[in-house]
């Protein structure tokens, strides 16, 4: 199993998915943890390409006025999907309903958690004890 856990410092979990600089990537095998990985995100606020990204961008909303599940931010969350497609899991502190919702679509198990520490959610999470607070963390 692979979890993916957005971080800017490698140590916390970042609380907004799409301001995180990086994934930290656990790999367990027979419930231990066998490697870890850094991985650059390329996409986002604040990654590789941040600068062509616009917030305010219109199409990031779909016609019912909703954030994150415009076009423009479906195509982004998709590419954000594919640079974790080997991974079975994703934890963030926070994110979008629209980014929630895709990510879900795409086959990632999404938990988003009150834990700051990415060491002890990768671990709980593996045990099958992470709490998926997603109605209190998403906007």
């Amino acid at each position: 199993m692979k979890i993916a856990i957005v971080t800017n410092d490698g140590r916390t979990i970042s609380q907004h998915f799409g301001r995180s600089r990086y994934y930290k990537i656990y790999h367990f095998e027979d419930g231990q943890l066998r490697d870890v990985e850094m991985r650059q995100r390329g996409t986002g606020h604040f990654a590789g390409n941040a600068g062509q990204h616009s917030h305010g961008n219109h199409e990031h909303y779909d016609a019912q006025g909703r954030h994150g599940f415009g076009p423009d931010a479906m195509n982004r969350h998709s590419m954000m999907a594919a640079e974790i497609s080997d991974c079975d899991a994703l934890i963030a502190g926070g994110m979008g309903s629209g980014a929630y919702q895709s990510f879900k679509s795409a086959g990632l198990d999404v938990v988003l958690t009150d834990k700051f520490d990415s060491d002890e959610a990768a671990f709980t999470y593996a045990k099958g004890e992470l709490i998926n607070l997603y109605r209190e963390r998403t906007d």
